[in-house]
């Protein structure tokens, strides 16, 4: 008998939730889809998961988790910091094109929590922020970069890369003329005093 522990539970609400919320929409899903497709009453769901909020936090957490944990990686990478903060700047780039971009009803649940300002939007700019400031340390600790105050540095890239990092910018920007990816990239590293 396998016995099915609380972790798994939770698990389980997140994915149903998630696949919900591509399939209806995340305004149109409820409580009672989730425990349906759960087979699950909505009180058990309630168990797990305080709020309906929490559930779809949950869910943003998932996703944005997987960011973190790829640019944390490069951070941790060897090699040249250009090269490494190239890498993750094209990373995020492409996790959160292919997340949110061609999927209308995920892209609206970013939306939301931008627009109720989630924690969970907050942490994560904070993390890549972290990431970001982390290869920066490294790239002026080897004289790659030159700049003095490593987290200022750190938000001026986030600024710099808003078009290319936020779903919804990434989205309203597709069509319309600007810098490349890549150009941007070539711009924020020459802010750093790279000569790469």
């Amino acid at each position: 008998m396998t016995l099915i522990t609380e972790p798994d539970t939770r698990e389980r609400i997140l994915l149903v939730a998630e696949r919900l919320f591509r399939q209806i929409g995340y305004r149109k899903t409820t409580v009672a889809d989730m425990a349906k497709e759960l087979r699950m009453s909505p009180a058990n769901v309630y168990r797990f998961f305080d709020s309906k909020k929490a559930i779809y936090e949950g869910v943003a957490r998932g996703l944005v988790g997987e960011v973190e944990a790829a640019a944390q990686a490069i951070e941790k990478a060897e090699g040249s910091p250009a090269t490494r903060l190239r890498e993750m700047m094209t990373t995020i780039n492409r996790m959160n094109t292919e997340r949110y971009v061609g999927d209308a009803k995920m892209h609206e649940m970013v939306e939301i929590a931008v627009d109720e300002n989630w924690h969970v939007c907050i942490a994560h700019m904070q993390v890549i922020t972290e990431s970001i400031a982390g290869v920066i340390a490294q790239g002026a600790a080897s004289g790659e970069f030159h700049v003095t105050d490593v987290l200022t540095a750190a938000l001026c890239v986030c600024t710099a890369m808003m078009r290319f990092f936020h779903p919804q910018m990434i989205a309203q920007c597709a069509d319309k003329q600007g810098p490349t990816i890549d150009h941007q990239i070539d711009f924020v590293l020459a802010g750093l005093g790279s000569r790469k």
